[in-house]
């Protein structure tokens, strides 16, 4: 296991995948996963400032969060160094398989998430198949369905070009049928508003503004989610510490 200042870089085969990943710190487990649609891998935590050297935009906790916990992050299936094979029936529980197996083969039963963009969705996933494991969830800028459909009709278009560029054995309709299975449904796209309204999992709330994060989404979560922390101001510089602050309060309050 990783020491503080160190970053351990792995490679975790699964039957139909390689899934690239990185442990960073000490502490109780807590996994990440970045932001960028189809395309969320390590590196998208890592925002730059407008000037170098000033202050970062916004809460990077594979840094800042890797001195109080071990951090492990990771890039998804076919984004960045991750490959892996692509079927008509893969959707959301493909990667709910593929986190869970990650935390298992790196010996954490039971662990935190926190996740940006479509991490969100990911997290509510998490909550749904395994909430035995997931001692709470910190959901950042999550995704939604909100007068946004084309967003996530691009969304699969530039995926079926990454993936088909890589291996063009496979089908176009392979594709298309697991964008339909991301991305065909509504509110979250991975679970149900049925789901949130009985998740008793702690959840924290940094809510989204923008047409793929949609405010509409962020405060539908707030207004079904029956324990949940809503943190407002999180998003720009001036704000980065108190969130920083407020989301290991929060992950602290629920530590395996």
């Amino acid at each position: 296991m990783p020491q503080r200042g160190e970053t351990a870089i792995s490679i975790f085969k699964r039957p139909d995948a390689e899934i690239y990943y990185e442990v960073n710190g000490s502490g109780s487990p807590l996994l990440l996963f970045g932001p960028g649609g189809l395309q969320s891998r390590i590196d998208r935590w890592h925002a730059t400032p407008a000037s170098p050297g000033g202050p970062r935009p916004r809460i990077d906790p594979t840094i800042d969060l890797a001195n109080r916990f071990t951090v492990i992050a990771m890039d998804q299936r076919n984004a960045g160094q991750s490959r892996a094979h692509v079927a008509a029936t893969d959707g959301w529980h493909t990667y709910a398989a593929d986190h869970l197996a990650l935390m298992e083969h790196l010996g954490h039963r039971r662990f935190l998430i926190m996740g940006a963009c479509i991490g969100g969705s990911f997290n509510l996933k998490l909550c749904q198949v395994a909430p035995e494991r997931i001692a709470a969830a910190v959901l950042m800028n999550p995704i939604g369905l909100h007068e946004n459909r084309e967003t996530w009709d691009a969304g699969i278009r530039n995926y079926e070009e990454v993936v088909r560029r890589r291996d063009p054995s496979v089908s176009k309709e392979a594709i298309r049928s697991f964008g339909n299975n991301m991305f065909g449904g509504d509110f979250v796209f991975s679970v149900d508003r049925d789901f949130v309204r009985g998740c008793t999992t702690p959840l924290f709330l940094m809510p989204g503004k923008d047409t793929p994060h949609p405010a509409a989404t962020s405060a539908e979560i707030a207004s079904l989610a029956p324990n949940i922390v809503i943190h407002q101001e999180w998003d720009g510089p001036t704000h980065c510490d108190e969130s920083i602050r407020r989301v290991v309060d929060f992950l602290n309050r629920h530590t395996p």
